[in-house]
């Protein structure tokens, strides 16, 4: 294995070309689940309030609840629930 100044130079290109492969199977990904999102639209359902319940499922139940709840005390305190 060849080393450039220090660096395995095959070695760094293995990682590097990994990455690419990487990078290239997630802009496929990014651009199917915009699809999807676009296919929900399109019949209908709302792809923001989508987000946020994906978002909440990631969440465990604690951590859902305990944000849930701060999130209904800023509205009363703001004067949104009622």
């Amino acid at each position: 294995m060849a080393e450039v100044g220090g660096i395995a130079a095959e070695r760094l290109r293995s990682f590097i070309e990994r990455i690419e492969r990487l990078e290239e199977e997630k802009a496929a990904l990014a651009a199917d689940i915009r699809e999807v999102y676009a296919e929900a639209k399109s019949t209908g359902f709302d792809v923001k309030t989508m987000r946020q319940v994906i978002r909440l499922r990631k969440l465990d139940r604690d951590d859902r609840e305990a944000q849930e709840h701060l999130l209904d005390l800023y509205k009363q305190a703001l004067g949104l629930e009622g």
